[in-house]
């Protein structure tokens, strides 16, 4: 749903933009506006992006792993961790 919600606002925002009048640039004027104009469009798409928190956003370390009885114990689990570039899997030994 959340993607429907984003190409209806994509596409009302591309159809407006084609049906507003172009008025002619002047530099002396519009500058400041136009750079504000972009930084708080920017901040908005990417809040919306950065919102966008699915079933393997932060947080989830894999499916369920084999956990010994009361008596505690060790086993390896797959986790994933953002490394700043991209998603990675490692493997982790986690005890009880």
């Amino acid at each position: 749903m959340k993607r429907t919600l984003m190409a209806i606002a994509a596409a009302a925002t591309l159809a407006v933009s084609t049906l507003a009048a172009p008025a002619p640039a002047h530099a002396q004027r519009g500058v400041a506006a136009g750079v504000a104009a972009g930084l708080i469009g920017g901040a908005i798409v990417g809040g919306a992006i950065a919102s966008q928190n699915g079933y393997y956003g932060p947080g989830y370390y894999g499916g369920p792993a084999y956990v010994a009885g009361p008596g505690g114990g060790c086993y390896w689990q797959r986790q994933r961790f953002w490394d700043g570039y991209a998603w990675r899997v490692r493997r982790v030994q986690v005890c009880d």
